[in-house]
């Protein structure tokens, strides 16, 4: 078991509350972040005193400053942040699409992400953490038309950059690279694909690795 910190955005529901209630098992204490305050609340309730609710907008970069320092004062320290808030397109393609859409997932899925990065890393640093990225099977192969799938390539880009600097003080990034997911992310049930404890227990993992081991992507597609 361990006291180690952990700070998750979009951690109201999916793969976010599963990597919440995995990582309480496995001993850690999260801090999490998402709009849902009621949902927020009800899983901090289920976890209990190992969980802080901490509800706040991921685009918003000083709804971030304020959420990690209020987790870092009240459990005294992080360890690991996982930027794991995103969401994709209702209108695929570049001709078809909304570009007001498109802006509100680039500030999600990019800009949130660099966020949770910015405010994460000066008390990562300190402990020598780590820092886990949401990116996608989308963001390892080319979709036609798909810019969804172009901020997961930024994600997986910018991880592999992240790895470089933060191995100069001994900290490592790792990007998650899942496929299709059964997360509220899809508007109906995907019951034979990936479930979010799956990904979880992939984060817990790469959570755990020795020093020796610098665990910089998983990429984990479904059986069915």
């Amino acid at each position: 078991m361990t006291d180690r910190v952990l700070f998750i955005t979009g951690a109201s529901s999916g793969i976010g509350a599963a990597t919440a209630r995995a990582a309480v098992a496995a001993g850690w204490h999260v801090g999490l972040m998402a709009r849902s305050a009621d949902k927020l609340d009800a899983l901090a309730a289920e976890l209990g005193d190992r969980a802080l609710a901490l509800p706040g907008d991921a685009t918003d970069l000083a709804a971030q400053e304020r959420a990690v320092a209020r987790l870092v004062e009240a459990k005294g320290g992080l360890d690991a942040a996982f930027a794991n808030a995103g969401t994709g397109l209702d209108t695929p393609g570049t001709v078809e699409g909304d570009p007001e859409e498109w802006r509100r997932m680039i500030d999600l899925n990019i800009m949130a992400l660099l966020y949770t990065a910015r405010v994460a890393l000066p008390e990562l640093k300190k402990r020598r953490g780590h820092l886990v990225l949401t990116g996608s099977a989308a963001g390892k192969r080319h979709i036609a038309g798909s810019i969804y799938g172009a901020t997961k390539w930024f994600v997986h880009g910018y991880a592999g950059n992240m790895s470089e600097e933060m191995r100069d003080w001994g900290g490592r990034c790792t990007v998650i690279a899942p496929g299709m997911v059964d997360t509220p992310f899809f508007s109906e049930p995907k019951p034979d694909k990936i479930q979010p404890e799956d990904i979880a227990r992939a984060v817990v993992f790469a959570l755990d690795q020795s020093e020796t081991s610098d665990l910089r992507e998983m990429f984990i597609m479904p059986t069915g």
